[in-house]
């Protein structure tokens, strides 16, 4: 099942993330600014949460350039390079 981002967002929302206007803002604007697909930002929303256990902006944004320098789209491939590159424990 495909989940938009504003879904997603609502689905950690649900279960107890609560994100302000500031960072809600700042994950559609390096949504934007990479170009990335609604299923790479939420992979890289998903990873930044369990790596730093809360919002980093610089660390989501980051982390979708890379993922996006890499010519990577779908969620598989994303944590298949983060496994290979030993960027975080997935």
């Amino acid at each position: 099942m495909v989940v938009g981002l504003e879904d997603y967002l609502q689905l950690l929302s649900s279960k107890g993330f609560q994100f302000g206007e500031e960072a809600i803002g700042f994950i559609y604007f390096g949504k934007q600014y990479t170009n990335a697909s609604d299923e790479l930002a939420r992979t890289a929303l998903e990873l930044t949460l369990k790596a730093q256990k809360s919002f980093d902006g610089s660390f989501y944004v980051s982390l979708l350039e890379l993922l996006t320098s890499k010519q990577i789209t779908s969620r598989n491939e994303a944590l298949k390079f983060i496994k290979e590159q030993k960027i975080l424990a997935v």
